[in-house]
């Protein structure tokens, strides 16, 4: 029997053994952890975002210059299909107003233990074998291999029993980028991968806070940090010409902003602070009316009123959105009508630096597709193939991460089988 070795135990590597493993080849499946999808249970603990429903040509385009890879990886293996494989574990799923995908509890836990007891007790085929806490240190090259394979299907492992060396028919990395490596994602890989001729892109923080230029001042990193802007809409046009404008909320931190609606813009922002040293987005205070209904209210006559009261009766600011007028506007600047409606309306925050990419939900960078074949096979070592978050590409929050991570995957699984076939 076939022997296929699977390194990384997240949604990828999961995916692709439950792929290998239907197909009656051997898995083991290797992950450095103690236990399975660490971060896909920690990415679930406010409700498991599966995917998402929205057109498919609009959910690619989310995936930016990776669009072509991408979408190809899609035609196996979609959000329809994210969908049906939940349905097959017994997992119903939901389309929540924004049109993000979730399990009908909402709960990452039990479509997890169902996937597990799948891969351990499939109907058909030979159970996967789990060895946890087993690290991979690299390529192993026996003094003298007891098959033909070649040196790139043996590899180093750090157990709890020291030493050990792996051989298997192929190969699949599922290693993660670097973001959160305390749950297993931390780059180490790339060297070895380098040390073999792969291509790789540096890894960068993506769906990542961003620290505001000069910092906060005490009193308003004190008192908001932590607290949400709502109802509020950024733009932002790139160095490149790219045109971000969305509603939504996002987060004051200590330091600067995160949450939702800045990750959205993130790869842009991140960008162009690694290029130019800056960026300026701008924050619309009142996305729902135009400057002239803003300067009209502001120029409404407020009588002994203080002009805290005044804005907070005629517009409804009020908290983190009047505290940011006085946080960036100078007191002149506060006083003139004019000025104060267009800073409500296009109030300018620059950023300076993007925050450490092991805070990030998730990285951009990694293997580039032009260094595998149609089938996520490495070019350079024939039989070892790569899937997940550690390929070159990126997304926003909302889906379109797991989708994709779920997707390579699978076609990574379908591309081993395709070698062995062959081989």
């Amino acid at each position: 029997m076939k022997k296929v070795v699977v390194v990384g135990a997240g949604p990828a590597g999961l995916m692709a053994a439950e792929v290998l493993s239907g197909a009656g080849v051997a898995v083991q499946l290797l992950d450095a952890m103690p236990s399975v999808g660490r971060k896909f249970l920690l990415a679930g603990k406010g409700g498991l975002n599966l995917t998402h429903a929205e057109p498919a040509d609009l959910f690619v385009s989310r995936y930016g210059r990776r669009r072509p890879q991408i979408e190809a990886l899609f035609k196996s293996f979609d959000s329809a299909s994210v969908r049906d494989w939940a349905a097959s574990l017994g997992i119903d799923t939901f389309v929540g107003s924004s049109g993000r995908v979730f399990p009908a509890d909402m709960k990452a836990a039990p479509l997890l233990r169902a996937w597990l007891a799948r891969l351990r007790h499939p109907k058909s085929g030979p159970p996967v074998e789990f060895s946890m806490r087993h690290r991979w240190t690299g390529w192993h090259q026996p003094v003298s291999p007891a098959t033909d394979a070649g040196p790139n299907t043996w590899l180093d492992f750090e157990t709890p029993h020291g030493p050990l060396q792996v051989q298997a028919d192929a190969v699949v990395l599922a290693l993660g980028g670097a973001s959160w490596a305390r749950l297993g994602s931390n780059g180490a890989w790339v060297p070895w991968l380098q040390a073999k001729g792969v291509d790789v892109a540096p890894l960068l923080p993506a769906n990542c806070g961003f620290d505001v230029q000069n910092g906060w001042s005490a009193h308003f990193a004190s008192r908001f940090a932590g607290q949400p802007f709502k109802s509020v809409a950024i733009d932002y046009v790139s160095t490149q010409g790219h045109t971000f404008s969305r509603r939504g909320e996002f987060v004051a931190t200590a330091s600067g902003v995160e949450g939702s609606l800045i990750y959205a813009a993130s790869s842009w922002l991140r960008d162009d602070i690694l290029a130019h040293g800056s960026a300026t987005f701008h924050l619309d205070l009142l996305p729902g009316l135009p400057l002239e209904r803003v300067l009209a209210e502001v120029q409404h006559p407020r009588g002994s009123r203080s002009l805290s009261s005044h804005l907070k009766s005629r517009l409804h600011i009020e908290g983190i959105k009047a505290a940011i007028l006085h946080e960036l506007l100078s007191k002149e600047q506060m006083a003139d009508p004019l000025q104060l409606a267009r800073a409500i309306k296009a109030l300018p925050i620059t950023l300076a630096a993007v925050r450490p990419i092991d805070e990030a939900i998730s990285s951009a960078g990694g293997v580039l597709f032009e260094a595998m074949t149609a089938q996520l096979m490495l070019a350079s070592l024939p039989g070892v193939f790569c899937a997940g978050e550690m390929l070159d590409w990126e997304a926003p929050t909302g889906g379109y991460l797991l989708t994709a991570c779920l997707a390579s995957g699978f076609c990574a699984g379908q591309g081993v089988l395709a070698f062995l076939d062959k081989k």
